[in-house]
């Protein structure tokens, strides 16, 4: 685990905050900022940039949890909850609004650097599933536009759906452009000139 991480706290009560901001310290972790305003949260991040982001709350409601998953940015970092008390509408409701880790029955300072370090794998195991599912999708979208141009070229031209791949490949290598790039220009251009 990265020891030069940067983390937020956000603890209202600045003893507690205190304490925490030890453990942190005490776990290896140097970069440690507590903030005791949520309202102040998204000042924070911005100005901060911190890799993960430790909320501690006695009792959350989903306006909370919804409001700190969003201005944590949920999807760019890291986020540890910790709740006294919980349901499972609100702790569905945190797992949906991207935390990383929801931890009930409080904060415990023996338990801070394993539910960290969870949270941050977390975090990067739905970041990998995420670049790999929109790089899932565009690879769709890129074949359905290939496919469109192979048609457009097919009826243009009387090409067999292979030739008319070959002449946007040929094409594209001799243009010194991928072939999605070619067949993006066919679309665009058919769409214009019908």
């Amino acid at each position: 685990m990265r020891e030069d991480l940067s983390i937020l706290v956000v603890e209202d009560n600045p003893e507690k905050a205190s304490q925490i901001t030890q453990a942190l310290n005490a776990a290896g972790w140097s970069d440690v900022h507590a903030l005791g305003q949520t309202a102040r949260l998204d000042q924070a991040i911005k100005s901060r940039q911190p890799d993960i982001v430790l909320i501690d709350l006695a009792n959350p409601d989903r306006d909370t949890l919804e409001h700190l998953s969003q201005v944590s940015d949920t999807k760019a970092r890291a986020v540890a909850m910790f709740v006294d008390h919980t349901d499972p509408d609100l702790t569905q409701a945190a797992l949906t609004a991207g935390v990383s880790a929801y931890v009930v029955d409080g904060l415990q300072m023996n338990r801070i650097r394993p539910v960290i370090e969870t949270a941050i794998a977390r975090f990067q195991i739905m970041k990998q599933m995420q670049s790999e599912l929109d790089a899932a999708k565009r690879a769709l979208e890129d074949r359905k536009t290939i496919d469109r141009a192979k048609g457009i070229v097919m009826r243009r031209r009387g090409l067999s759906e292979d030739d008319a791949y070959k002449l946007m490949r040929k094409t594209a290598m001799d243009q010194g452009r991928k072939v999605i790039d070619v067949a993006q220009a066919l679309v665009t251009a058919a769409d214009l000139l019908s």
